[in-house]
């Protein structure tokens, strides 16, 4: 029984399956690419405002003026927006062209830079305020303490805790074809979990609007959900 809910069906070009691999679409890996680009760029700046707040801080005479005091304050500041953009941008950039768990170093690499770039952005940033001599105790406090917050934010945002995979995908797709023939799957705005029926009790409910359509690779690049409803699995089998 078909649902009466709205249901739009997308198209991103997430991912398109073979009997064996999963292959990313030629549009798929050409708007990875610039996804990538533009969250190498975003690091780029964010290492150069890390630069900024660093000669600032070696500059100043003890006691640092406020003006400057600020202005480093202000620098790690966009050093964290700059990161945090960076990594987003590659973590959708991974959800579209994934790494294969094959090479071990480049999947963690490929994975996790969103975390070493944070790294990257901080530590030395770190390091130098609490080895500067011109700053007094309480100076010191506030910018180590502001910027190790900044570090652990990035850190936190840059890492991915559920890395998607070629293997992941592959698996998922011809889950999808085994169970149904096809890859045609349905999730909502706030679900958790895609569906392979439009009328599943946990998406056709009274307060659910809309119910979107598309691949298993869709579901993972516009929401990052990957997970198949039991419930449906089991109606399936």
């Amino acid at each position: 029984m078909a649902t009466n809910k709205k249901i739009t069906k997308v198209s991103s070009g997430a991912s398109s399956s073979q009997k064996q691999t999963f292959v990313p679409t030629v549009e798929a890996k050409s708007k990875a690419g610039n996804l990538r680009l533009f969250g190498v760029l975003s690091w780029v700046l964010a290492i150069a405002a890390q630069i900024g707040a660093i000669l600032v801080l070696l500059k100043c005479e003890k006691p640092i003026e406020t003006t400057n005091f600020v202005l480093i304050i202000g620098l790690i500041v966009v050093d964290l927006a700059f990161v945090i953009v960076g990594a987003l941008l590659w973590k959708k950039a991974n959800r579209l062209d994934p790494p294969s768990k094959k090479e071990k170093m480049k999947f963690f690499l490929q994975s996790q830079l969103g975390l070493i770039c944070a790294i990257v952005a901080f530590l030395p940033l770190i390091v130098i305020i609490f080895l500067n001599k011109d700053l007094d105790g309480k100076q010191k406090g506030i910018l180590g303490g502001i910027a190790i917050g900044a570090l652990v934010i990035a850190g936190l945002i840059g890492t991915d805790f559920n890395p998607p995979s070629v293997e992941e995908y592959t698996e998922q797709t011809l889950r999808i074809e085994e169970l149904t023939g096809g890859n045609s799957v349905y999730w909502t705005k706030s679900g958790t979990r895609y569906h392979i029926y439009d009328d599943c009790q946990h998406i056709s409910r009274q307060v659910t609007e809309e119910i979107f359509n598309g691949t298993v690779g869709d579901a993972r690049e516009l929401k990052n959900i990957t997970e198949l409803c039991k419930t449906c699995e089991n109606k399936a089998e």
